[in-house]
C-alpha cells in the first residue's frame, strides 16, 4: 500500500519473490524473515532455485572458488550465522606466495584461524561423498527454517502490473509479488529478464575467470599444501591472480584476469612454481576433474532497483575479483532492511539501499588501483625480490607489526576494503622500508652476478 509519503510500503499478508537461491538471495531472504519478524510485520517469502546445490558438479554448483573470508566470518556470526564444522573443507591459516624468484609463507597477522575452504554445491564432478554438505545449501536451509517456501523451478518472465510484479516459471503457472528481488548472479538471460520491469537499470560489465578441482589423497594435500592457500604472482599475460586452494580430498584452482582461455590455463599449470607445488609424478590434467569458465563483475551496473524490484549481489553490486559472497551479504542485507523498516518503492532503495552500491563502488575503483600495481610487481623481478625481501624481515622480526604481510593477506583473502588496503599500503614507514628492500635484494643479485663473472674471469 502507499504511505502518505508516496512511498511503497509492505504489509501484512505482503508476500516477496526471491529469483536466487545462492548467497545474495538467501542472505536476503533470511533477513528479511528476521527484520519481519522484529517489526511485527506477516509476509510471506518464495525462493526460486532451479539449481538442487545437494548435487555434484555444474548441477549443484554456482561456480566459485569457495573462500570464506574472516570478516565476513565475523558478520555472520555476530547475526547468529556460524558455519558448521562439517560444511569446512580446510582452515586456512597461512598464504605462501610464489613468484619466479621464491616464495614466502604469510602468516595471519592475528592468528587467528578463521578462513574457510568451502564447497558451494556438494562437490565436484565426480565427487563420491554424496554426504557433504555446501555453503549455498546450508544458507537456504536457514531461510527454510525462518519460513520460506524454496520452489525449484526456473523463472522465465517477469511482467510488471499495476500494483504488483508478476512471475512465471517453466512449470506453473504466473504468481504476483509485491517485492521481486533479483540475485540472478551475471545470468544475461536473466539480468536481460529483470532490465524489462526494470528499465533503468544497466547490466554489470563482465570478463572471463577460470575454476578447476584436481583430486588428491587428503594425505597428499596435508604434505604439499597444508592449510596454506598458495597464491601465484606470476609474468603470465591475462593472470592478475592465481591461486591454489586446498580442501578436503581436492585442490581448487581459480585464476582471475581478462578473458582467460584454454592456452592461458595451460601456460599457468605448466609453469614451474605451480608444477612444484604438486606431488613430482602427480598427472596434472588426468586430476582436472571438473573445469569452468565463469563471468566476474568488472564494473557495476547501474542503477539496479525500481520500484517493486531491487537487484542484489554479483545482479547488483559486488567487489573486484575478491570476496563476491562478503559483497553478496552486505547488499542482501541492506536491501532487506530497506524493504523492511523503509519500503519497496525506487526512492527507498535510492536513499537506503544505493549508497551501499555505491560504496562499493568507489571501493573498486581504487581496487583497481591496487591490481594494477599488482600487474607492475608481476612483470618486475625488480619489484618482486623487493617484496619477497621485505616480506622475509617482516615475518622474522618478532616485534614487527607485520604491516606488509597484513595488507597481503586482506588483499588475498579480500577481509578488507581496497581503500582501507591502500591507506595501510603508503604509510610512510613501509613504503619507505620497501624501497630500501627493493634497493638493496637487488643491489645483492648484482654483487653476486660480477662476483660470478670475475670468478669465470679468474678461471679463464
Amino acid at each position: 500500500m502507499a504511505s502518505i509519503q508516496g512511498n511503497i510500503e509492505l504489509a501484512n499478508g505482503s508476500r516477496i519473490g526471491v529469483v536466487g537461491g545462492g548467497p545474495a538471495g538467501s542472505f536476503f531472504s533470511f533477513y528479511a524473515l528476521d527484520y519481519a519478524k522484529r517489526f511485527g510485520l506477516d509476509i510471506h517469502l518464495d525462493i526460486f532455485e532451479p539449481k538442487d546445490f545437494t548435487k555434484v558438479g555444474a548441477g549443484g554448483c554456482n561456480h566459485c572458488g569457495g573462500i570464506i573470508s574472516e570478516s565476513l566470518v565475523q558478520h555472520m556470526a555476530t547475526d547468529g550465522i556460524v558455519i558448521p564444522s562439517e560444511i569446512i573443507q580446510r582452515g586456512i591459516n597461512t598464504y605462501t606466495m610464489h613468484t619466479e624468484h621464491g616464495s614466502r609463507v604469510i602468516h595471519s597477522p592475528s592468528d587467528e584461524h578463521r578462513i574457510a575452504s568451502v564447497f558451494r554445491g556438494c562437490g565436484p564432478r565426480g565427487c563420491l561423498d554424496t554426504n557433504q554438505r555446501g555453503f549455498d545449501n546450508y544458507l537456504l536451509g536457514l531461510c527454510s527454517d525462518k519460513g520460506a517456501e524454496v520452489v525449484h523451478e526456473k523463472v522465465v518472465s517477469l511482467e510488471r502490473q499495476e500494483d504488483q510484479i508478476q512471475i512465471s516459471t517453466s512449470k506453473s503457472g504466473p504468481r504476483k509479488y509485491d517485492l521481486v528481488v533479483g540475485a540472478v548472479g551475471l545470468n544475461k538471460k536473466a539480468l536481460d529478464m529483470f532490465q524489462s520491469v526494470c528499465p533503468a537499470y544497466t547490466l554489470p560489465e563482465t570478463t572471463r575467470t577460470y575454476i578447476s578441482e584436481f583430486f588428491m589423497k587428503p594425505a597428499e594435500i596435508q604434505a604439499n599444501f597444508g592449510n596454506s592457500m598458495h597464491v601465484f604472482l606470476l609474468d603470465i599475460p591475462h593472470i592478475t591472480f592465481g591461486a591454489l586452494i586446498p580442501k578436503e580430498n581436492y585442490v581448487t584452482l581459480v585464476l582471475l584476469g581478462k578473458d582467460i582461455d584454454k592456452t592461458v590455463v595451460e601456460s599457468f599449470i605448466t609453469s614451474e612454481q605451480v608444477r612444484n607445488c604438486f606431488p613430482e609424478d602427480f598427472p596434472m590434467e588426468r586430476a582436472m576433474t571438473c573445469t569452468c569458465y565463469p563471468y566476474v563483475n568488472v564494473k557495476q551496473g547501474d542503477h539496479p532497483f525500481g520500484d517493486r524490484v531491487v537487484l542484489i549481489g554479483d545482479s547488483g553490486s559486488s567487489k573486484l575479483y575478491k570476496n563476491g559472497i562478503g559483497a553478496a551479504f552486505l547488499t542482501g542485507k541492506a536491501a532487506a532492511s530497506t524493504a523492511i523498516f523503509e519500503g519497496v518503492g525506487e526512492v527507498d532503495f535510492k536513499a537506503y539501499y544505493a549508497p551501499i552500491c555505491r560504496d562499493l563502488d568507489r571501493d573498486n575503483q581504487v581496487g583497481k588501483l591496487i591490481f594494477w600495481v599488482t600487474r607492475l610487481i608481476q612483470k618486475s623481478p625488480v619489484l618482486k625480490r623487493g617484496l619477497l625481501d621485505r616480506l622475509a624481515k617482516e615475518q622474522a622480526d618478532q616485534q614487527s607489526m607485520l604491516r606488509l604481510s597484513s595488507v597481503l593477506w586482506d588483499t588475498f583473502t579480500g577481509s578488507a576494503g581496497y581503500r582501507n588496503i591502500l591507506k595501510r599500503f603508503v604509510y610512510p614507514k613501509q613504503v619507505a622500508g620497501l624501497i630500501w628492500s627493493v634497493i638493496g635484494s637487488n643491489l645483492s643479485v648484482l654483487k653476486n652476478k660480477n662476483y660470478e663473472k670475475q670468478k669465470a674471469g679468474s678461471t679463464l
